[in-house]
Order: C-alpha cells, then structure tokens, then sequence
C-alpha cells in the first residue's frame, strides 16, 4: 500500500534545541529530500518570521521534480474574518501548491489557549481550510493535540475533525502533539476515526514517550495512510518521529511503499548530509542509518558475521545507503565508492593502482576526521585528481595572518604568497576577519591569470570540535559551502587549528573550480552527485 512521506525537518524539526538552519540550507535539504523521493516537504511558516519568508520566496527558483511544497500556519485568530487574517493570507501568498493548517482539539486549549467557545473554535477550523481551498490548494489539517482532545472529549476532538473535513480538507491528520499516548489507546482512538471518516488519515507523533516511530508504525497498520515526520529525530522537545526509521520499516518490514527500494539507498546519505547542515553530530546508534548501526565488536559476533551477515543484522546495511563494519580491524573499506565508479565507467579509467591510492587517501582523510559525505566538493577534487595526476594550477609559498584588537573593534590582515604557471604572485589585505582576509589574498593572486574564480563566493561556514576532550587543542571539522550561481558545493578541512583547516577548505573549492572550468566531465559529476545521495 502506498504511504505519503511529510517531512517536516525543516519546520517542526528546527523547533529542536541546538537545531537553526539558514535560508540557503533550507534550499538545499528541500532539494535532498525531493531527490529522496518524500511527498510532501514543509518549508517553514511563512507569516512568523522573515527568515520563512525568504525561503517560500527563493523557493519558487527550485525544480522540484517528485515533492509537493508544504507552508504551515494556524486557523485564523478569532478576531479576524478570514480574507482579513494577516497568516492566513500569507500561506496564499507563499506559492505553494499545499497548505498545512492545524487547528485545536482539546477544549482545553480552545478554553485556556484561544479563550473563545468551541463552536467558534470550529468556526475558524471551517473558515481557514474553506478559504485555503477556495484559493486552489490542497489543505493538510492538523488536527493539535488530537489524541488528549479525544480522550478528555471524544465527541468534540471527533467535530472538530468534521468542521475541516466539511470544508474540504484533503488529508485529516491526526497529533499526538505532547507524546505522551501509548500505543494500544493511539491504536483504538485511530481506529474510531477510520470508521467514522473516509479519505486520508494522517499521523504526527511526538517522542515524548519513547514511542514516536512505533506509533508511527501502529497507525498506519490501524489505517492512516500519510505520515509525518523528522530526519534524524528532530524536533521540539524529545523530538518528533524519525521519519528515516519510519520509512525504512514501512519499506523493509511492513511491505509498504513510501520512497520506494531504489531510492531507500539514500537514506543514510540524506541523514548525515542534514545533520552536517545542522552542525550537529549524528548519532552513532542512530538505527538504520548510524555509524554503529552495523557496527561488530564482540568476538562472536564478529566472527559469525563475516560467515553470514544475517546472524547479527536485521536487514542488508546495504538496503539504506549504510555499511557493515568490524571495528578495531575495519574491514568493510570503501567498496561503496568503487561501485559507484564503475556504475559510471570511471573506475576502467583508474589503473588499479592509482585505484588503490584514491582508496587509502579516502580512508586516511576518514581517520583524521573528514567526513565527505556532506563535502561533496572535497570527494570531487580527489575523484577528478586521480583522473588527472597532472593538472597543477597554483602552489601555496606561504601564507600568514594576524588580528588586531582595539577597544570593540578588530582588523584581520592577511599575506599569501601563490606560484603559478606564469610568476609568484604576493597579496597582502584586510578583512573582517582571519579567513576573510586569507580568501580574498587568495582571489586577488590567482584572478589575473584566472579570472573566472570571481564566481565562486562562500555561502555558509560551519566548525565542529572533534575531539573535545582535549581542550584547546582539539583537532576541528570547517565546511564550507560555496556557490558560483550555477551550483552549491562543500569542502572541507581538518586540523588543530581553525584558520588552517578553513584555509584547506579555501583551497581545495578554489582548485575544484579550476579543474571543472578547464574540463567539463558529466560522468564525474553524475558519480558525485549519486555518492554524495547514497553512501
């Protein structure tokens, strides 16, 4: 049976302490996601805050070639009629082609929250989604705190869903919005709504109750055939369902299709990318889709793991874009990055040894904490240098820079010096801060003789302490994200020092742009792309 995925990483996941994504990492998941095959992706609320705004703005640019454009926002505010409601217009205005609207069903909070009766209460339910129809949008009702609603209420929870479904709501979704249901009440109280509604049902669940994804689960089994969700687990308070796990067990365990089995392969992929955009580690035990997630210490199990996969493994790592691993002796390696080679006829184009050599250079970059995943940039640069052992553009002579502080104001001045094919080339200038000034001595020594690098610009920078038990002397992850208006793309530097690990990145986009520019290869690109998708 088909399952319509809503992810909502990017509103209700960015409720999430320690999670803030910028304008252009919205862009950029939304375009994951569509490329993962999720149906429904909501964007933000557009009439909350300007940074939502700008999003549904820019977001008219993207191709979108599966998912359907999600804006959330509330029923009206009682004292507005409805043509007149500043939200409520604003969710016309984004442009998307579904609307998402939750609406209360607890009497508490139409009591204490709104302060209105609970028939005006479904007044505005009725009014808002008509309106957003009326206007030729699909409408998602949400139906808030639908599950303490019905248990504190049953026969109001239940007319709060007919005043939306009435006024045409296309899909009545169902929140378990403080996570605190358990599973066989969830089960019993989605079934009386089965029986008494036809069309969709759909299922939000909180992980208050450490029981998101296996409610999840239950509800679609009772008959809800839409589901919401987080990657990763983001969201308010202990979260929301981790949509990642809610597909790959609708897929693999419950023979139903959400994204379906080729895409699947991405999953892994798609969560390490966000949770490096959202500069927080994923979690290793994270299931399906972690670093450990597959991972064989014990002695027994090691050894029957390496007979037959299935002694110690659920499903084929495989299936979700992971790999098995035996750690203190790793000995998976990197065959997911061979296949992905020869599945474009790159890899006849290495000799095996220079084969070999890309490999450990993968591995030994691993170790010292690169994680390429969300560098895509970065794999590139490799990909294209083993191809091309003898393209040089520029060598780094030196380079050096110093801060000076006075009073609430501060000046960097940077000093590079770069030999070229034609002379060595020595700029010195300021910016407003250590990696600023570095960047721009470095454009301005390479522009005369490629001037074409002027189109490359920075568009995000990210740092990650790696080892924190050291102090100061922690070694630090930078990712940048670069663009040249065609396309966005990641490098990535590792070392003790932040100015030099930002300065690695720096480099690495700067000769990467070079090399694209000096040889167009489809085929390379095609093999990153689908790496960076589904390692």
């Amino acid at each position: 049976m088909k399952i319509f995925t809503f992810d909502t990483t990017l509103r209700d996941g960015t409720q999430g302490e320690s999670i803030s994504f910028s304008v252009d990492d919205k862009l950029i998941i939304t375009q994951k996601l569509d490329e993962l095959g999720i149906d429904y992706i909501e964007g933000g609320w557009p009439g909350s805050n300007p940074k939502d705004q700008e999003f549904f703005k820019r977001a008219t640019e993207l191709t979108l070639r599966h998912a359907r454009l999600t804006a959330f926002g509330s029923t009206r505010f009682a004292k507005n009629p409805v043509h007149e409601d500043r939200n409520v217009r604003a969710l016309v205005e984004a442009g998307t082609p579904v609307v998402s609207i939750f609406g209360k069903s607890w009497d508490l909070h139409v009591k204490r929250a709104l302060g209105i009766t609970n028939d005006q209460n479904l007044v505005l339910i009725s009014d808002t989604v008509r309106y957003i129809k009326d206007h030729g949008k699909e409408v998602v009702y949400d139906a808030e705190h639908f599950f303490d609603g019905y248990i504190a209420n049953p026969d109001y929870a239940l007319r709060t869903l007919e005043a939306a479904h009435q006024a045409g709501a296309d899909v009545l979704c169902l929140c378990d919005t403080n996570g605190g249901t358990v599973t066989p009440r969830l089960v019993e109280v989605i079934a009386e709504v089965r029986r008494r509604f036809g069309g969709v049902i759909g299922i939000h669940v909180h992980n208050d109750g450490d029981l998101a994804v296996g409610n999840t689960l239950a509800a679609i089994e009772a008959g809800a055939t839409h589901v919401q969700g987080c990657m990763n687990g983001y969201g308010e308070r202990c979260g929301n369902a981790n949509l990642a796990s809610v597909i790959a067990n609708l897929e693999l365990k419950l023979h139903h299709t959400t994204i379906g089995p080729e895409k699947l392969a991405g999953l892994a992929g798609v969560c390490r990318f966000i949770a490096e955009l959202a500069n927080l580690p994923l979690r290793n035990d994270q299931p399906f889709v972690g670093k450990s997630a597959f991972a064989h210490k014990g002695g027994v199990h090691v050894s029957a793991v390496l007979k037959d996969s299935a002694t110690y493994e659920h499903i084929k790592p495989e299936l979700v874009g992971n790999r098995q691993r035996v750690l203190v002796s790793d000995l998976s390696g990197r065959g997911n990055i061979i296949y992905k080679l020869k599945q474009h006829g790159l890899a006849d184009r290495l000799e095996e040894n220079t084969r070999r050599e890309l490999l450990e250079r993968i591995k030994q970059m691993e170790y010292e904490g690169y994680e390429l995943e969300a560098a895509e940039g970065t794999f590139e640069l490799l990909v294209r240098e083993a191809l091309r052992p003898g393209t040089h553009f520029f060598d780094i002579e030196s380079y050096e820079v110093s801060t000076r502080a006075a009073a609430s104001t501060s000046t960097s001045t940077a000093t590079v010096t770069v030999k070229t094919q034609d002379d060595i080339h020595t700029a010195t200038e300021s910016g407003h801060g250590p990696f600023d000034a570095l960047h721009v001595c470095l454009r301005k020594c390479l522009s005369r003789l490629y001037p074409q690098i002027a189109d490359v610009r920075l568009t995000d920078y990210k740092v990650r302490v790696l080892d924190s038990h050291k102090g100061t002397a922690a070694n630090v992850r930078v990712l940048i994200e670069w663009s040249d208006h065609r396309r966005s793309w990641s490098t990535v530097g590792v070392s003790e020092n932040v100015i030099e690990a930002s300065w690695k990145a720096l480099v690495d986009a700067i000769r990467l742009e070079l090399m694209r520019l000096t040889e167009k290869d489809d085929t390379i690109e095609k093999a990153v792309e689908d790496y960076c998708w589904g390692v």
